[in-house]
């Protein structure tokens, strides 16, 4: 009754924000990604007979104040293999956690699909793409590798599904890490400030289906151009509604800024590359693969750049043997 799990973060191309139904965490917005594959989680879930309440560790510390989440994911798959135990559970991340790097996407994806298995619940990954978005909505996406959409399904729960293999388009993603603090606001506490004080977020929920369609195009069609414009404007948009809400969500800091104008620079020059940024201080240029090190050198030399990771596009969550 235990397994290990791998996966990876996503990155949204056209972002998530918002939720139109809190209790199934439903976003409010259909959304499209991509998954790496140099940054992962690995998470080992084991059910103990005898074990009193289910234990946490993340990068081998106890984490009483992600217990809750934890336990409530594991209570519905309990609850569909008609089990009662309580587990252990132990998750690693070789990337910063909880600083806007989709850490719950890959920790959620990982814990399904490793609690499914333990468990003996032989779930397809449109199952476990479910499961996860009610503990993360960003964790329906790390299920499934390379591009990624979710759209909006007024008739039933929403869930993530594979748009194009990594192999079909292999972009490159370099991630400048500008800060390795937990942010002080969470993706989910930011979301629910902004629909209910922000002036554009009304105006975020009407137009960003219409991003998505566009950017679901420029992905089958593999026009990096067209991708990079709607992009960039889905990212800009959906900071622009975190500005907008009172207080206003500040997630950026200066090197944020100036690895901004870095991208444009490079683009200007004739690189084929891209910024996004989720709800964190992080830098995520997407680029074409004769363009990666060029990027990652210039963003290596902005001050305020801690460090910077080179990924391709990686696969969806996966069993694996043990966690190394």
């Amino acid at each position: 009754m235990q397994a290990t799990a791998q996966a990876q973060p996503n990155i949204a191309l056209v972002k998530y924000w918002g939720k139109r139904d809190q209790s199934r965490n439903l976003p409010a917005v259909p959304s499209l990604s991509i998954t790496l594959d140099t940054l992962w989680t690995q998470t080992r879930v084991a059910f103990e007979p005898g074990l009193e309440a289910d234990r946490f560790s993340l990068n081998g510390n106890a984490e009483p104040a992600h217990l809750a989440r934890v336990s409530a994911t594991l209570d519905r798959l309990r609850e569909l293999a008609g089990c009662g135990h309580s587990a252990v559970v132990e998750s690693v991340n070789n990337f910063p956690t909880n600083a806007g790097l989709a850490s719950s996407a890959s920790g959620f994806a990982a814990l399904v699909t490793a609690g499914c298995a333990a468990l003996g619940l032989e779930f397809g990954p449109g199952q476990r793409s479910r499961l996860a978005r009610l503990a993360s909505g960003s964790a329906a996406r790390s299920i499934f590798g390379g591009f990624v959409e979710m759209p909006l399904d007024p008739h039933n729960d929403d869930l993530a599904m594979s748009l194009l293999e990594a192999a079909a388009w292999p972009l490159q993603v370099v991630v400048a890490v500008t800060s390795r603090a937990e942010k002080p606001t969470g993706s989910r506490a930011g979301m629910l400030q902004s629909a209910a004080s922000a002036d554009f977020y009304p105006a975020w929920v009407e137009t960003t289906p219409r991003d998505f369609q566009q950017a679901r195009a420029a992905v089958l069609g593999r026009d990096f151009s067209r991708l990079s414009e709607i992009s960039e404007h889905s990212c800009l948009k959906m900071h622009a509604v975190m500005l907008s809400a009172r207080p206003g969500l500040v997630y950026w800091n200066s090197a944020t800024v100036d690895c901004l104008h870095r991208i444009r620079e490079l683009r200007r020059r004739g690189n084929a590359v891209f910024f996004t940024v989720d709800a964190g201080p992080q830098i995520k240029a997407v680029c074409l693969p004769e363009h990666r090190d060029h990027t990652a050198r210039a963003l290596a030399e902005i001050p305020g750049v801690l460090e910077v990771i080179s990924s391709g596009l990686g696969a969806g969550a996966q069993l694996l043997p043990a966690i190394p």
